[in-house]
Parts: C-alpha cells; sequence; structure tokens
C-alpha cells in the first residue's frame, strides 16, 4: 500500500469520527433548542398576559427609597379663657360728720391725735389748742383725756391789751401765734428783730414756731405814724371857646 492510499484511509477514518461526534451531539443541539423555544414561549405568554409585570433590561433599575411621609400632629391651640365682667362698685361718699353749734366735750380714743380731731369735727387746730390750754409747742393728749371741742367758727381768743405808756425798754412774755413773723411781733411792741433775737439766744429769725415763748422789750422804737395816701386834686383848667369867623 502506498503512502497516498494510507493518506486516503486516514482522511476516511477522521471523517467518520467526526460524523460520529456530530452524531452523538445532534440530540444535546435538540434538546437545547426545544428548551430555548420552550421558555421563549413561555416569556411571550407570561409578557402578554401580564405586560406591565414583567420587565427585562440590561442595567440594573435604580430603586425608589420610599419618603417618610411626616405625620401631622395635633397643635395645641390657646383657648382665651372667659374674661370676667368688671363689676362697678359705688366708691362710698364720704359723709362730712356733724358738728356741734356750741362746745361740747369729746374723750380722747385710741389713735386719736389733736390733728385728726381738729379735721373730724371741722375747728381750726390752733383754737383747740388754746380752748384746751394745751402746750403749744408740744401739744399731747392720752387716751382717756376728755378735751373741749370748740364751735366751728370759734376765733383764737385775743391777746390781753398792754398797759399804755409802758416805760421803754419793758420786758413782757408773748406766745407765737399762727402766721406770726419776728417783723410783725417787734412791729407789734414797737420792738427790733435784732433786740428780739439777742433777748432770746435766737441765731435765725425764721425758727420761730406756733406756742414759743418769747421775751420782747417795748417801746424800743418810735412808732412811725402811717403817711396818709396823697388824693390827686383836678385842676379846672379855663376852656377856650372857638368861634366861627365868618367867611368874606
Amino acid at each position: 500500500m502506498s503512502d497516498k492510499d494510507k493518506e486516503k484511509a486516514q482522511d476516511v477514518i477522521t471523517s467518520y469520527r467526526k460524523r460520529q461526534q456530530a452524531a452523538k451531539q445532534a440530540p444535546l443541539i435538540l434538546g437545547l433548542s426545544a428548551a430555548l423555544l420552550v421558555i421563549g414561549a413561555a416569556v411571550l405568554i407570561f409578557w402578554l398576559v401580564n405586560p406591565q409585570g414583567f420587565q427585562i433590561s440590561l442595567f440594573p433599575t435604580a430603586t425608589s427609597t420610599p419618603t417618610e411621609t411626616a405625620t401631622p400632629t395635633n397643635t395645641a391651640t390657646n383657648t382665651p379663657l372667659p374674661t370676667d365682667t368688671p363689676t362697678v362698685t359705688n366708691t362710698p361718699t364720704e359723709t362730712a360728720t356733724p358738728t356741734a353749734s356750741g362746745p361740747f366735750p369729746y374723750t380722747v380714743q385710741e389713735g386719736d391725735t389733736l390733728i385728726g380731731i381738729a379735721e373730724k369735727f371741722n375747728v381750726d387746730f390752733f383754737v383747740l389748742v388754746a380752748i384746751n390750754n394745751l402746750d403749744p409747742s408740744n401739744p399731747l393728749i392720752r387716751v382717756g383725756d376728755q378735751i373741749t371741742i370748740p364751735g366751728p367758727n370759734t376765733q383764737l381768743p385775743t391777746a390781753t391789751p398792754l398797759p399804755p405808756n409802758l416805760p421803754r425798754g419793758t420786758k413782757i412774755e408773748y406766745i407765737v401765734q399762727p402766721n406770726d413773723t419776728l417783723a410783725i411781733i417787734a412791729e407789734k411792741f414797737n420792738s427790733t428783730v435784732e433786740d428780739i433775737l439777742e433777748q432770746n439766744k435766737l441765731e435765725n429769725p425764721n425758727t420761730i414756731f406756733f406756742g414759743q415763748k418769747l421775751i420782747v422789750r417795748v417801746n424800743l422804737v418810735t412808732p412811725v405814724p402811717p403817711t396818709p395816701t396823697p388824693i390827686a386834686t383836678v385842676t379846672p383848667t379855663s376852656a377856650t371857646i372857638a368861634t366861627a369867623t365868618p367867611t368874606p
């Protein structure tokens, strides 16, 4: 057998082996093809029945993250409370305490003061002090004391007038009255402010007070008579009577 015949025989064997292998693989290929056809048919049927429920994508689809929804909470509302309507209260009218027409006794009560008693009975404080012979510089009263309440129009007692023609420099004792000043006292007794300050060892003429006792030397100066107010007199003047002159 020649070499060519050997090669032909070898080719035949090789070809046979390939056919044998192909014959063995044919059922497998047919089976895979049939399986693919079945799968494709199933997918097609499923898609036709539910097109939205089956989607094929080559890339992963981003899954949306559910957003938390804020749950509304009940907000407390301030409900205004009912306002009480103010009740109008009538202001009590002060009733004036009736005052007796004449002097009458009064017993000092707890908490009383002379000023309060004077206001209560509408009388002058200084008159109340003078009527009851109290020390004007320190008028003290105590609970249970009985004092005299003067009438509403009672005036301070008038001081006893000094005897006329007292010698110059005569010393008298004077009790300061309401609204007194050293100038008024000096003028009243023909004295001087400087001498009254010296006699009473005072430094400030404005420090005297009601009820204070002062030593006053009288008739130190000669009283100056008041200057009469001049009365204006009208001097008559001659009146000139105009006469009309006829015009030629």
